[in-house]
């Protein structure tokens, strides 16, 4: 199974929702633990992070803070906010999708996918297209 494409996919549903369309997907032993998407204006939420929200909910079903054994797909490098949740909750890896321009991860845990092209070019539209919208 291709968990970028459910990251993908959850980021599909942020851009329906008029939400910077990034998606995130959290897997243990190599099953879906849980997925998320941004959610920030519709929750009028600052933590309304696609990796946050998929963090909590992991959190949750798993029935503890420590996400040892965990890896992170996301569409989008995570911003700063995330990557200190991201190191707070011990998760393994993270793989993303598209790089952000604005920072760059010096740490191991963080890799972006080489095998995803078709899908990192349909994603870098989507960005230019919501962020286009949002500049009108």
């Amino acid at each position: 199974m291709n968990f970028m494409n459910i990251a993908y996919k959850e980021a599909l549903k942020a851009y329906k929702k008029k939400e910077i369309p990034v998606g995130a997907v959290i897997v243990k032993d190599n099953k879906i633990i849980a997925k998320s998407h941004n959610n920030r204006q519709k929750k009028y939420n600052v933590l309304g992070h696609a990796e946050i929200n998929a963090i909590l909910k992991t959190e949750k079903k798993l029935r503890d803070w420590r996400l040892d054994g965990c890896i992170l797909y996301v569409t989008l490098e995570p911003c700063q906010l995330c990557q200190k949740v991201i190191e707070e909750s011990r998760i393994d890896q993270v793989i993303y999708l598209l790089e952000q321009d604005k920072s760059k991860l010096e740490s191991n845990k963080y890799k972006q996918t080489n095998d995803c092209n078709k899908l990192r070019e349909n994603y870098q539209k989507i960005i230019n297209t919501f962020f286009q919208k949002l500049r009108e």
